[in-house]
């Protein structure tokens, strides 16, 4: 048999069902979805579930993005329960759809960033994927990012590769904007070039204040910051950050934007109210997104937003006037909903199908995005 028809065969075999897990940077619970790819067919989402984290939980996954005593014992501890709460959302998923762990080819389970410091070679998602197993009786594909980063990328964003299989058109430039816990875009060229990184917080910092004011995990709706008003002053302190004016490649996290550094630029602004700080939090994921669109997409026809951010319409406001105000007028700004994609669907749905490029053997990375030496099959197996 030629290498191609062999190829072309085991990409075959790996059409099946297959769950994808998320769980991002604003650590509020596991998004999952369970997908079914066929090859030539676009992937056909057959359930989707949520699962909450503790108020434990989230507490010991954030105490782990600084450093800190016994770290290897928390961090043990801290991947057994990510474990447990995964298995939980792949049983209510199991539910959804009918079938049985037999009928399941793999989960693809992101794990839970805790550092990422591409800079010097390493990042760390937490989890216990051999648990996993156990418990769900399927196969697990975890693991993505360290080949990336193994081979000189950043091993973030890795998403784009997924994006350009289900939302590129021929006929314009579109974007792609995640607003987790940290923002990041997709640029789809009408080329058929991919490029993508983030540009700075999004969620983390808001869900932050949010709670240290209102005792609340997020601010529903936007409506706390909408009570508030953009302090031009502040911004430009908060856009005074170095990590704004790099190029891409590059990628970030909570070990940069946290509440650390966000304290720090808050002083001299103690007279602000809470409101005035967080309407100024969105904008400034308003503006650092735009800006980085006005840079390397100006020619983008329409900007397509999923993540918790796309919930929130106070933030889909602030990044059309933001858009306007760089000089990128005209670009309606929807969700991924009218790309026929919930957006809480895409990033677990984005796992899940890097776990069907493992079990293909094809690569799940763009070098062009993370900087990479070259395209790489990405993840470690740990089967049932």
């Amino acid at each position: 048999m030629a290498p191609r028809d062999a190829q072309k065969e085991i990409r075959h075999a790996a059409d099946g069902v297959y769950f994808g897990l998320m769980s991002g940077t604003s650590m509020d619970g596991v998004d999952g979805v369970a997908v079914r790819f066929a090859h030539g067919r676009p992937p056909a989402v057959l359930a989707d579930a949520f699962v909450h984290f503790t108020e434990n939980m989230r507490e010991a996954l954030f105490s782990l993005q600084q450093p800190g005593d016994n770290e290897i014992e928390r961090e043990a501890l801290a991947a057994n329960a990510l474990a447990a709460r995964y298995a939980v959302c792949c049983h209510e998923l199991l539910r959804s759809i009918g079938l049985s762990a037999d009928d399941v080819r793999a989960i693809g389970a992101h794990g839970q960033t805790v550092r990422h410091r591409p800079e010097k070679g390493y990042t760390v998602q937490i989890q216990n994927p051999a648990l996993l197993a156990e418990l769900t009786h399927i196969d697990v594909i975890a693991d993505f990012r360290s080949r990336d980063v193994a081979s000189g990328g950043q091993g973030a964003p890795l998403v784009p590769a997924f994006h350009a299989t289900i939302f590129g058109a021929r006929d314009e430039t579109r974007v792609v904007c995640n607003l987790g816990g940290i923002s990041n875009v997709t640029i789809l060229s009408a080329s058929g070039s991919v490029r993508g990184f983030d540009c700075g917080p999004a969620n983390a910092l808001l869900d932050l204040w949010a709670e240290r004011h209102l005792g609340k995990p997020y601010d529903e709706n936007g409506h706390f910051a909408a009570r508030g008003t953009l302090h031009q002053p502040l911004l430009n302190v908060l856009l005074d950050e170095p990590y704004f004016a790099q190029q891409p490649p590059k990628s970030t996290g909570r070990d940069l934007f946290n509440a650390q550094w966000l304290d720090e630029r808050l002083k001299g602004f103690e007279a602000l109210t809470p409101e005035d700080v967080q309407a100024t939090l969105v904008a400034l994921t308003a503006v650092t997104v735009a800006r980085e669109i006005e840079r390397h997409a100006s020619d983008c026809r329409a900007v397509y937003v999923c993540g918790g951010g796309a919930r929130n319409p106070v933030m889909l406001d602030a990044l059309r006037d933001a858009l306007l105000a760089s000089g990128v007028s005209g670009v309606p700004v929807a969700t991924t909903d009218a790309l026929g994609v919930p957006p809480h669907h895409v990033e677990p749905l984005a796992f899940a199908w890097l776990a069907m490029r493992w079990v293909a053997r094809e690569p799940g990375n763009v070098p062009s995005v993370t900087g990479a030496a070259g395209e790489r099959v990405l993840g470690a197996l740990y089967p049932r």
